[in-house]
């Protein structure tokens, strides 16, 4: 039985938790964590694109967690070939001064080696959902940026990983079948995003299965600014409530994705006070999940999961601070190395 699985990509976002959507004496790092999984299955763990975890973060995660609640890890910015601040990198490893980092293949064995490594307790303790790579809007279809989805296929062998691409030129129509056939290749999910559209940046929303063990959505909201890169252009990228009539169109998509998987995970990433929360719960009603724990069964065989879901406040003049949570998921993933 394919099983759906809905949240958000954040837990410790600073927006979410001044929204009142975290109850009384639930608001330190244990309450929060431990609140969130009693309403959701799964979240992102997106501190981890900015600073690398802590073999100790882990351990905490799986202690605070129930047995089948999930964490999707987003890979270290390094990893995935963004700008890195040196001051990111652990102190041992900050080379030749300078403001950014200037990675070789040395450094980002040694970096890979560390991120994974803090992750084993996530991966022992049946936590793990898939590690998230997410490319930058430089990386263009070609040639070279095959080599480099080769790469990290041969590097992150052994580990569930699912791809997110910023440059919309691999899911444009005439490059969607040879870009799901290159993830195919190396047993990569391929991350179906939802965002504006009708922006040079906008990726199109093409959901695609790319491995049989899992599939993957974000969405990140319909605001405008998307495609910005100026001052405070973070917070408003991501600024967004969905409506029911924008998550309508997906309702039927996930469920396809879901008879060709064994396990979907639809991952909000829109910021606004509660707003994230409040589209999962939206998501899980009209999949049909409801909101009274464990999960429901639809007609086409699809099980999705939810523990309950809660009030929250309006989207009101919040902002956020890149995402910080945390993410995984628990489920078998084991794939090839490219």
């Amino acid at each position: 039985m394919a099983e759906i699985s809905v949240g958000a990509c954040s837990w410790t976002d600073p927006a979410l938790v001044a929204s009142g959507w975290y109850p009384a004496g639930k608001r330190d790092a244990e309450g929060r964590l431990r609140h969130y999984a009693t309403r959701f299955p799964v979240v992102e763990v997106d501190s981890t694109y900015y600073a690398l975890p802590s073999t100790r973060n882990s351990g905490l995660w799986v202690q605070r967690t129930p047995p089948g609640f999930t964490f999707d890890v987003k890979a270290f910015s390094l990893l995935t070939g963004h700008p890195t601040r040196t001051a990111a990198l652990p102190a041992d490893l900050r080379r030749g001064g300078g403001t950014w980092a200037r990675p070789d293949d040395a450094l980002r064995k040694e970096v890979w080696e560390r991120f994974s490594g803090a992750l084993e307790p996530l991966r022992e303790g049946g936590r793990l959902g898939t590690l998230l790579f997410q490319f930058p809007p430089s990386l263009a279809p070609g040639a070279r940026a095959e080599e480099v989805i080769g790469e990290c296929a041969a590097r992150t062998a052994g580990w569930p990983v699912a791809v997110e691409f910023r440059h919309p030129g691999w899911w444009q129509e005439e490059r969607r079948t040879l870009t799901a056939e290159l993830l195919a290749r190396y047993g990569m999910t391929a991350v179906a995003v939802d965002t504006v559209q009708g922006l040079p940046a906008s990726v199109p929303p093409v959901a695609v299965v790319t491995a049989p063990e899992l599939a993957v959505v974000r969405f990140h909201g319909r605001n405008p600014a998307w495609g910005s890169s100026g001052p405070g252009s973070k917070e408003e990228k991501y600024r967004h409530a969905y409506t029911e009539a924008e998550l309508a169109p997906w309702v039927p998509r996930v469920r396809e994705m879901a008879s060709r998987a064994a396990s979907v995970h639809v991952l909000f990433n829109n910021c606004c006070a509660d707003a994230s929360v409040r589209a999962a719960e939206t998501m899980l009603r009209m999949l049909g999940g409801g909101g009274g724990g464990g999960g429901s069964e639809g007609g086409d065989g699809t099980r999705t999961r939810t523990e309950g879901a809660g009030p929250g406040l309006s989207c009101v003049g919040a902002s956020r601070d890149g995402e910080g949570g945390i993410r995984q998921t628990a489920s078998p993933v084991r794939r090839a190395g490219g």
